[in-house]
């Protein structure tokens, strides 16, 4: 309601709107302009029938040109897509490049942990499922943001991973290329408990198994397909490294190129690319390992070109993944990635063994300073070598271990890893096979949240059950480690 005393206004008053209104009509403004909204994450509905029950975010950089790419980006287990967003890196490359984004994210009614259910045949077939819904984003973002069909990538880690592989399979014709990060093999598990299984324990399918399974997701299909990248933690024991050669096998064979790399170089943050050209010369498949990594994605804050993202939990900094996996699928314009410092040192072999060293050596590299030597992954010199031989100290007993060393430049610049040789040290207890069930019950390796840990040593074994088994050796006062073909 309006006061009737609000009505009568003081003739200063008349007097001083009379005077802006004259002052607006000489400037020619009708009104002030309200400021320019910046690009923001957004929640988009209505973007098609969603059989799987999927919510569908999209980011456009203001300015955003047409026939633009477009990158669809699937978070982990426990994470959304504004987490994703904000920790992947993926927004300054889509801001520097102009490219759109699209990051699908799960609802905790369809997996109680958020994680894309890549497992369920009824989610990971063409034409069915969340497959479908990804799908449909993708048309979505075709239709109404103008992107180039012919130019649309897919990622994603650890579930997301397993159904970036998805949709790399069932829908070959809509993506030019993926990139799956500490992922799952396409068809690896058909259920839940056969989906968790593959985390942790190696199927053993050979290459042929593994490509029959992309081939049998889109039959009859015989046109181009994707470009692949996987990038692993050789720490990880969420989802085991092994991942990473199934994932190799199985898109070495459907794409038709030989599981031998042309070519290794090394990267930052400790990271080995081995790729697997075509005929035409042309990285089909790019295996990124990134030695002591854990589970998660691969970042490097900061604000050079290559640094992205920010870290958090299963967000660690290494090397920024994003910048790599872009450039490598052209999004900046065609640049490339440089090449290694140094080629890999040759003539690795290990000269001898006691119960707690592993003595190594190896030919000389022309132009490096120095040598970093890498225990199982990790890098155990804290400086460089000056030499061609090292010996590794304070080792467990009867145990095997793998070696690896890199050539390093007088700038600190690393060069390629060489191929790896395996130490046994001498002496060592008793080898035990039997399941991860009776271990714990016998006291030589423990259970939490339903997982099983070797005891002392505590690596990982995987689930706590009567169906996984491995072989145990005692190397000290209630110390086992896996000796898993070693006894």
């Amino acid at each position: 309601m309006i006061h009737p005393r609000s009505l009568a206004a003081p003739r200063s008053r008349l007097l001083l709107l009379a005077l802006l209104a004259a002052v607006v009509a000489v400037l020619g403004v009708a009104q002030v302009p309200s400021p320019a909204r910046a690009a923001s994450l957004t929640a988009v509905s209505g973007f098609g029938s969603n059989p799987g029950n999927l919510s569908m975010y999209s980011y456009r950089p203001d300015g955003l040109p047409s026939n633009a790419p477009l990158v669809v980006a699937m978070h982990g287990c426990t994470q959304n897509a504004t987490d994703y967003f904000g920790h992947s890196g993926w927004q300054k490359y889509a801001d520097l490049w102009r490219f759109a984004l699209v990051l699908p994210e799960q609802k905790s009614g369809n997996n109680a942990q958020s994680c894309f259910n890549w497992f369920l045949p009824g989610d990971t077939s063409r034409g069915q499922g969340e497959a479908l819904s990804v799908k449909q984003m993708v048309d979505y973002a075709v239709a109404n943001y103008g992107v180039d069909r012919s130019r649309v990538y897919v990622t994603g880690l650890s579930a997301g991973g397993a159904m970036t592989g998805v949709m790399l399979a069932t829908y070959p014709d809509v993506f030019a290329g993926g990139a799956v990060m500490s992922g799952i093999a396409y068809g690896c598990g058909t259920d839940t408990v056969s989906g968790v299984l593959c985390m942790s324990q190696n199927k053993g399918y050979t290459a042929q198994k593994w490509g029959d399974l992309v081939r049998a997701a889109y039959p009859g299909y015989s046109g181009p397909r994707p470009r692949v990248a996987v990038w692993q933690g050789t720490s990880d024991t969420t989802v085991y490294p092994f991942n990473a050669d199934q994932l190799r096998d199985q898109w070495t064979k459907v794409l038709g190129v030989p599981q031998t790399p042309t070519s290794t170089s090394s990267l930052p943050g400790g990271t080995t690319l081995k790729e697997y050209a075509d005929g035409t010369g042309t990285a089909a498949v790019k295996v990124y390992t990134i030695s002591g990594m854990a589970h998660g994605l691969p970042v490097s804050p900061g604000s050079a070109t290559d640094q992205c993202g920010s870290t958090g939990q299963y967000y660690i900094s290494t090397i920024c993944s994003s910048y790599y996996v872009a450039t490598t699928w052209g999004l900046n314009g065609g640049g490339t990635q440089p090449p290694p410092a140094l080629p890999a040192p040759a003539g690795l072999i290990v000269t001898g063994t006691t119960a707690s060293s592993a003595s190594l050596s190896w030919d000389a590299v022309s132009g490096a300073s120095g040598y970093n030597v890498y225990r199982n992954g990790a890098k155990v010199t804290a400086s460089p070598v000056g030499g061609t031989t090292y010996t590794d100290s304070g080792l467990a007993s009867g145990t095997t271990y793998t070696y690896a060393v890199s050539a390093v430049t007088s700038s600190g610049a690393e060069g390629a890893w060489s191929a790896t040789v395996t130490a046994t040290t001498t002496g060592g207890g008793p080898c035990v096979t039997a399941s991860n069930y009776a271990h714990t019950v016998a006291g030589r390796a423990y259970a939490s949240l339903g997982y099983t840990y070797a005891l002392g040593s505590n690596q990982a074994m995987g689930l706590w059950n009567v169906m996984v088994t491995h072989t145990l050796r005692q190397t000290g006062t209630n110390y086992w480690v896996i000796a898993d073909g070693q006894c």
